[in-house]
């Protein structure tokens, strides 16, 4: 977590309510294009220094997925979750994360302890099931 108040800027703002209207996870490039399309003059490190700032800050997730860092904007009770996402489209759905003891019973298993945990599961939803 970053310490000190949260410095609110235009391009911070602009990329908060572009990022609002994203259910989905999403790329930075996607992103600044979308600002740019928008009729925004922003640089593309801009963006990547807001969603980095946002993650520090918990109000953004984070995932890596085909070689590419996706942001999406935590849900408004922003609780610990991990997600479901769909390889194909990029549908997300946020889940519960696993519980603890199962976490630990299987570092212990491998003689590992944990200091911290991500979960994501990737796969196709229904609809992309469908559609093979």
């Amino acid at each position: 977590m970053a310490n000190g108040p949260v410095r609110h800027t235009k391009q911070k703002d602009a990329v908060m309510a572009q990022l609002r209207g994203c259910d989905d996870f999403i790329s930075a490039q996607e992103l600044h294009r979308k600002l740019v399309d928008s009729g925004l003059r922003i640089g593309l490190a801009t963006v990547y220094r807001q969603l980095n700032s946002l993650v520090d800050s918990g109000a953004a997730d984070t995932v890596r997925m085909d070689g590419q860092q996706l942001f999406r904007l935590c849900g408004d009770d922003a609780h610990h979750h991990h997600h479901l996402v769909c390889r194909k489209c990029g549908k997300t759905i946020e889940i519960d994360p696993p519980s603890e003891s199962w976490l630990r019973k299987v570092a212990d298993g491998h003689g590992f302890t944990v200091e911290s945990h991500t979960l994501e599961v990737f796969g196709l939803c229904p609809d992309c099931q469908e559609n093979r």
